[in-house]
């Protein structure tokens, strides 16, 4: 049987996972990727539950603790600083067993990189314009590569995810803001406690200065439910929403907003949840943030790796018969995501509440969870 070839659109984390386990399943994988390099840069995300496994048997386990963050504690603070509530990092509650890795998002996707090229194809710069399916394969036209033919296509481009807009329909269709937006950038300067994560809420508000390996991330997480349509691609705009959303807050958020100001380094979007239908249409099928975006607590990335070698086990059971694939596939792996993207919600209120009383009644639990040392 000749190998199976399959295009993957997304080089970020669910991309080369799933690539390298096609790979070693005796598929022919080919990513492709809009930027021109791996990103360096990206908010901490954590590696735990389903993906703990993958990652060990991809055998890049110890690269990623290696690379993890310090990290042990969450301190919450009022405007003047003063700490009303401190609590342990999840990986820092599990001990000597280090079950969860906290690790900055740049930083996985270049450990999955580095596992897959081998035995993958990379095209980076690089993006796909049109997709023309039949019954035996799939035509696609790149911006830059010349058109080829693929047996599969994946889609693991993320939140607003082209290919499924190809392949399924307007984004619109599928993506459910929840009225929270997220603006993150470098701190520029070293932090006076590396192992400590600062957050500060007023209602609708929060803002947080998280320790990295080599920098600290500065995170804006707020509600602006008036906010229904941005380009994604305007910068200015973007610390202009923040700047307002944020002005005469206390602590040190006047500092921080002169910060995004001159920063090279803004990411912007709205916290949204992308749920579906269904996970594939002939020989086109989504995966991570494309099929079903976890924005909150750090679910994204484990999922995407939990995700990928799902989709990947499901193809090489049935790598004449993509329809079962897909289908198997789908079904497990919902039934992992669908609890989560419940869960958005609470974790919305936890994360940013929305009133003072809610603020209040949320602090004064934190006082109850397993405190740092």
């Amino acid at each position: 049987m000749t190998s199976r070839s399959v295009l993957i659109s997304g080089a970020g984390v669910a991309g080369p996972t799933l690539a390298y386990w096609l790979a070693r399943h005796g598929f022919r994988p080919t990513v492709v990727e809009k930027a021109q390099s791996l990103r360096s840069s990206g908010n901490p995300v954590d590696v735990r539950g389903p993906a703990l496994p993958v990652v060990d048997a991809m055998g890049v386990l110890p690269q990623l603790r290696a690379a993890a963050t310090s990290t042990t504690t969450m301190k919450l603070l009022n405007a003047s600083g003063r700490e009303v509530a401190r609590l342990r990092m999840p990986a820092a509650r599990d001990g000597a067993q280090r079950r969860e890795v906290e690790i900055p998002r740049g930083d996985l996707a270049a450990v999955l990189h580095r596992a897959a090229r081998d035995d993958a194809e990379f095209l980076f710069h690089d993006s796909i314009t049109a997709l023309h399916q039949d019954d035996h394969g799939v035509d696609v036209t790149f911006e830059h590569a010349a058109p080829r033919r693929f047996d599969l296509v994946i889609a693991a481009d993320g939140l607003h995810s082209a290919v499924r807009r190809l392949a399924f329909g307007p984004e619109g269709d599928f993506v459910r803001p929840t009225g929270l937006h997220v603006a993150t950038m470098p701190l520029g300067e070293p932090v006076d406690h590396p192992t400590e994560v600062l957050i500060h809420n007023t209602p609708g508000r929060m803002i947080s200065i998280h320790p990295s390996r080599d920098s600290a991330l500065v995170a804006f997480i707020f509600r602006r439910p008036d906010i229904t349509a941005f380009d994604h691609h305007d910068t200015e705009l973007h610390k202009q929403i923040v700047t307002e959303s944020y002005t005469h807050l206390g602590w040190r958020v006047p500092q921080l907003l002169d910060r995004l100001r001159d920063t090279q380094d803004l990411y912007f979007d709205a916290v949204s949840v992308v749920d579906p239908p269904g996970w594939s249409r002939g020989r086109t099928a989504l995966l991570g943030d494309a099929a079903s975006c976890v924005s909150l607590l750090g679910d994204g990335s484990s999922l995407a790796i939990a995700g990928a070698h799902t989709l990947a086990e499901a193809l090489a059971e049935h790598p004449d018969d993509h329809v079962t694939a897909f289908s198997r596939y789908e079904a497990a792996h919902r039934a992992r995501v669908t609890p989560k993207q419940r869960g958005v919600r609470w974790a919305a209120a936890l994360l940013v509440p929305q009133t003072r009383i809610g603020l209040t009644a949320r602090n004064l639990a934190a006082r109850c969870w397993p405190a740092g040392s």
